[in-house]
Formats: structure tokens, C-alpha cells, sequence
């Protein structure tokens, strides 16, 4: 995959390539794995594209909220589904409510 392919990506938001590489973004100062669809799409002068994060994380002051590049796993529906069964027994005044 070249330069030219992982732009094309970028620009597109192309699912496929979601994880593939990474990319900083000059202006944001945010580094991101996912396409994730945005309202402006960055220039391309504005980027920095890389196939590992690690090149991408001096550039940038902070990973993205939404994908988390800097976690190995990241699940939100998961960890949604997680924390709402833990909270599916509520204790409110010595007495047990269950959450339907």
C-alpha cells in the first residue's frame, strides 16, 4: 500500500482500509487508525501517514476519541453492554431494584 492508496482512503473513508495505518493530522494535533467519516476532510498537506502508530504518536498531542489508536482493543459497544449488565441491580434504600 502506498502513499498515494492510504490518501485515496483517507479521502474516501473507505471501511476497508479501516486499521490499516495511521494518520496524524497537522492542524488537530490528534492521531487517528479509523476513516472515520468527518464534516471536513483534511488536506493532504495536513497529514502524516504512516503504517505504524508509534511514528504517529510524537506528532500528535493526543489519540482520537473515537477509534483509540493508542489501545490494542477497543470495543465501545462491548464495554456499553459491560458496564449497563453491572448496573442492571440497583440497591436504593436496603432495597434490591432490576432493571428491565
Amino acid at each position: 500500500m502506498d502513499d498515494n492508496e492510504m490518501w485515496q482512503a483517507v479521502q474516501t473513508c473507505d471501511p476497508a482500509y479501516d486499521g490499516e495505518f495511521f494518520y496524524a493530522v497537522q492542524t488537530t494535533r490528534i492521531f487517528s487508525a479509523g476513516l472515520l467519516v468527518s464534516q471536513n476532510v483534511p488536506e493532504e498537506t495536513m497529514l502524516s501517514i504512516s503504517k505504524e502508530v508509534r511514528k504517529q504518536k510524537p506528532l500528535a498531542t493526543r489519540p482520537c476519541k473515537r477509534c483509540r489508536p493508542d489501545l490494542l482493543q477497543y470495543d465501545p459497544d462491548r464495554d456499553l453492554a459491560e458496564a449497563r449488565s453491572s448496573l442492571t441491580t440497583i440497591s436504593v434504600t436496603g432495597k434490591s431494584l432490576t432493571s428491565s
